[in-house]
């Protein structure tokens, strides 16, 4: 792993100011994409396995797994933090699980489905697990928290995702200021060497309301705690 001179990781990459507007399609942040995504798959696998691990351990302490909670979670593709064990400790605990799946690619639509263990899986076309069958999709308000992976973030609660945006319009209600809608809490996940210094937010970017990584929480700057009561 890249250290810098005090011990500790080496500075994040960063891409321009936020008074600098960019679409996630331009080139700097493309190369900004690889960077990052090619940083966490050079991750060992015992670093990673212990990552993965406190990672879990932070979404227990913030009880996102409590019984009666209607959660989305992922199946994870190459690189990302694995949630797999989530899945099944927050059906074991009681909660009801979700999970994402394409309903449309070519107008970059997403809804999220009841997922439950042992239940047919199908990959769509980006080589991504989701449930196989005609499973009705709940609509995202209905959610309590929705744990979304990352591809880099900063401490303002933006993400850098994969460039499809399927996330932003699933979740595009967050942003009406006329709706009194807290629900569902996003907590993005990811490995510390993801963090950006700033990501330029666009309109259309639904912010995080809290980041996890191996490290513990990160708090997005004038965001809620995430203990105060809802």
């Amino acid at each position: 792993m890249a250290r810098d001179g005090t011990g500790g990781r080496r500075h994040p990459p960063h891409l321009p100011p936020p008074g600098n507007r960019m679409a996630q399609s331009t080139a700097e942040v493309r190369a900004a994409r690889r960077r990052l995504r090619r940083l966490r798959l050079e991750l060992g696998a015992d670093e990673r396995a212990a990552a993965e691990l406190a990672i879990l351990h932070s979404l227990e302490r913030l009880r996102v797994f409590r019984r009666g909670a209607r959660v989305a979670l992922y199946l994870p593709m190459a690189g990302e933090v694995d949630v797999r064990p989530c899945l099944e400790r927050a059906s074991q605990r009681g909660a009801t699980v979700f999970v994402p799946r394409i309903s449309s690619r070519r107008r970059g639509r997403m809804s999220f489905v009841r997922w439950t263990p042992g239940a047919a899986q199908r990959r769509n076309r980006f080589g991504i697990l989701e449930p196989e069958g005609t499973i009705r999709p709940t609509p995202a308000r209905q959610l309590d928290v929705v744990v979304v992976p990352v591809v880099g973030f900063d401490r303002r609660g933006n993400r850098l995702g994969m460039g499809a945006g399927f996330y932003d319009r699933a979740l595009r209600r967050r942003l009406d200021p006329a709706r009194r809608w807290r629900r569902p809490r996003l907590i993005g996940v990811a490995f510390a060497c993801q963090e950006l210094a700033a990501i330029p937010a666009s309109p259309w970017d639904v912010p995080l309301d809290l980041i996890v990584t191996e490290r513990g929480l990160v708090i997005p700057e004038r965001r809620p705690n995430p203990e105060d009561p809802d």
